[in-house]
């Protein structure tokens, strides 16, 4: 029976598979390691081994119990590999305060399952060419989603002084609208001299946070209702 399997695919086959698999899990891994990421060079590998071996293992399964009259279907067990490996991915994601992240790398090894039972299957034109779009998503298109895409979201603490709060109030609000920030946390003080001391907490948010920013203090400094205005 082995012999009759070994037949249907040569063990040629099999190892120009798991090459083209390890290869492409290679290439993945590759710009993940660079990038510091917690999936590198190794994990991407193993992933696009391991999806080739199961896809062959259901092809010869499929070859061997055909010739009994039986017809399992082979991309039973691929499709158990593209399930599985989302707990692996789930892994790599992590959440910093109100940031998230590992997504991506999460969704490379996604990719890099599918790529190797696209190389387990003998696709090797569809598991190049995949192998290929997914390493250009990963180093090319980081650039343009940095450039024109990426959100910058982020809070700085502030503190001042003003005789008047409700004019100081104002302008904060004013400033805020006019450049798209989120004021929490404002909280008041009394002075000596009348004067009264105020603190907010402004949050920043998408592709112009830091422009955003910038102006939005220049803004406040420029108030005249605001005595002094400081970064915290």
């Amino acid at each position: 029976m082995n012999s009759s399997i070994s037949a249907d695919i040569s063990i040629l086959d099999i190892i120009l598979r798991i090459t083209c698999a390890m290869v492409v899990g290679l290439l993945i891994g590759v710009e993940r390691e660079f990038t510091h990421r917690p999936a590198g060079l190794r994990t991407h590998m193993l992933v696009s081994l391991g999806a080739c071996t199961v896809m062959i293992t259901g092809e010869l399964i499929y070859r061997q119990y055909h010739a009994f009259g039986s017809t399992p279907d082979p991309a039973r067990l691929a499709a158990q590999v593209i399930t599985g490996v989302g707990f692996l991915g789930a892994g790599t994601i992590m959440r910093e305060g109100a940031n998230v992240t590992g997504l991506t790398t999460a969704a490379s090894l996604w990719a890099v399952a599918c790529l190797g039972i696209a190389a387990g299957g003998g696709y090797y034109k569809l598991t190049i060419v995949s192998a290929i779009a997914t390493f250009l998503i990963l180093t090319v298109f980081v650039k343009f989603q940095k450039r024109f895409v990426d959100t910058k979201n982020f809070s700085i603490a502030y503190s001042g002084t003003t005789y008047s709060l409700t004019q100081a109030t104002k302008a904060i609000t004013e400033a805020a609208e006019a450049n798209d920030v989120v004021i929490t946390e404002l909280s008041t003080s009394r002075m000596d001299n009348g004067i009264r001391r105020f603190s907010f907490v402004a949050s920043f948010y998408g592709v112009h946070a830091t422009r955003n920013q910038s102006e939005f203090f220049a803004q406040l400094a420029e108030k005249e209702s605001i005595n002094s205005v400081t970064q915290n």
